[in-house]
């Protein structure tokens, strides 16, 4: 049996791979194919919006039971029930004939990226022996970035050959190569224990989730003090208020709130918090300033973003490295203030395009990401005991994608802010400047602008939190001198 699943290892990785690079690849490919979608379906920019953030609700709800139900019900079969799921669904993206009909595809999408995604590392674990695991997972995340990588430039290709259909339309065949190789290499697993679902947790996390992004997207339409607006941010404290008392009662709960008592666990899950919603708004405000107020093609756009990706494939091999040598805390500290540094430069974008002012801060970005990113990970889940392992890898991946949301959220809230919505909507969908006038462009290059500075203020809670990281490694190393 050894000798049969070592055979097949490598076509395994494949798959896994697979899914890691086409999820990645759509989700970047949505962001720069986002204007002339909107112009298509004549959508605002807060539907626009949600066609993005829909995705990652459900990817982020369903990513902890997607886990658990691989347990009891077998990694094979909730991966590929996920792969299948995704794959239909990124067809349905294409044929969508309205914002709410491409929403719902979205929201689909997600929770099948969720099920792939949470049985891809327990296949990978399983199937790969202890001294080449590491290979196996850095291989995979090679393959995340590399998606991130071509997204925005095949997106660009494909809309401006094609129409934007054809950026969900090309993921299809790529789904179904995945899922008949996913068929033949894929072993079966025992199921394990039959541990019961938490959906009281499930019902009152996901709603509440929702219904804060809602209140992000649509406050400054409906007024920020407006009864719609005031009552879901209300509706969002008491789920989730709800949701802590089911958690800390639950005999299986979604988030075990235990680890919480670990200082570090703590400390680290809220240095991700800002790191992530600070990171996550680039793409979507580079977006705003180079497809709304400079009239790029998605094409171009896409290929500015490219710097974004490229060198943190250089530094990322030397991050965990140097996190070994100098400790990850400092990693972390380093690469959280670089990316806040670049947030600033980001935020003093003018009128004429300057490629230099635009590449130079995402490759300072890319590296950091490179740099700091492992060293946090690392941090977070090594702060965890060992038998609860696969609890704190699951609450840290979930805090992840639901900052990624929350950060889309609040770049758009911060938009409409400054910027007149109608603005912002009408140049994203295709209205030139000289139909609305060049103070509409400059409104929204200084939209963007403090959008770039408010979230450079997330990186530097980061680095505040990150400073408390700092003082456990201190004492080792004061303990080991003497």
């Amino acid at each position: 049996m050894m000798k049969i699943m070592q055979s097949g290892k490598w076509s395994v990785l494949f798959v896994v791979t697979l899914v890691s690079f086409i999820t990645n690849l759509d989700a970047t490919i949505v962001v720069t194919g986002l204007p002339p979608l909107m112009e298509n379906l004549h959508l605002s920019i807060g539907t626009g919006m949600w066609t993005i953030t829909s995705f990652y609700i459900t990817s982020t709800v369903f990513l902890l039971p997607s886990g658990r139900w691989s347990d009891m019900l077998g990694t094979k079969r909730i991966f590929l029930w996920g792969f299948a799921l995704f794959t239909l669904a990124t067809a349905l993206c294409g044929m969508a004939g309205s914002g709410e009909a491409l929403i719902a595809a979205r929201l689909l999408q997600g929770t099948g990226a969720a099920m792939a995604m949470a049985a891809s590392t327990p296949i990978l674990i399983r199937t790969f022996p202890p001294n080449e695991l590491g290979v196996a997972l850095g291989i995979n995340n090679i393959a995340w970035v590399t998606g991130s990588l071509i997204g925005p430039v095949l997106g660009g290709v494909l809309i401006g050959e094609f129409g934007w259909r054809s950026m969900f339309y090309s993921v299809v065949p790529i789904g179904v190569i995945g899922l008949a190789a996913g068929i033949v290499f894929l072993r079966d697993t025992f199921a394990g224990e039959k541990v019961k679902t938490d959906w009281p947790g499930l019902l009152t996390f996901g709603p509440g989730l929702t219904a804060l992004l809602i209140a992000l997207s649509e406050g400054q339409t409906w007024g920020w003090a407006s009864g719609k607006t005031l009552g879901l941010f209300a509706t969002a404290m008491f789920l989730w208020i709800a949701f802590v008392f089911i958690e800390m009662k639950a005999r299986h709960p979604l988030f075990h709130l235990s680890l919480l008592a670990y200082r570090n666990y703590s400390i680290g899950l809220g240095v991700t918090m800002g790191y992530c919603i600070g990171y996550f708004a680039v793409t979507i405000l580079l977006t705003l300033y180079l497809q709304g107020a400079q009239n790029l093609s998605p094409l171009e756009s896409g290929l500015m973003l490219i710097p974004l990706s490229v060198p943190q494939l250089f530094t990322a091999p030397f991050g965990g490295r140097l996190a070994d040598r100098f400790g990850p805390a400092r990693m972390i500290l380093l690469g959280s203030f670089l990316i806040g540094l670049a947030l600033l430069m980001l935020g003093q974008l003018g009128p004429h395009l300057s490629n230099i002012a635009v590449i130079i801060p995402l490759m300072i970005i890319s590296a950091a990401t490179g740099l700091s990113w492992p060293s946090l990970a690392k941090a977070v889940l090594s702060a965890a005991p060992q038998e609860q392992a696969g609890s704190a890898s699951g609450m840290f991946w979930t805090v992840y994608n639901m900052c990624r949301a929350i950060s889309q959220a609040l770049a758009l809230a911060v938009v409409q802010l400054v910027a007149k919505s109608d603005v912002a909507s009408r140049l994203l969908s295709g209205a030139g400047v000289e139909e609305l006038g060049h103070q509409s462009k400059d409104t929204l290059i200084h939209a963007s602008n403090i959008g770039f500075r408010f979230f450079a203020v997330f990186l530097a809670l980061a680095v505040v939190l990150g400073l408390f990281l700092l003082r456990p490694q201190k004492k080792i190393e004061s303990e080991s001198r003497a």
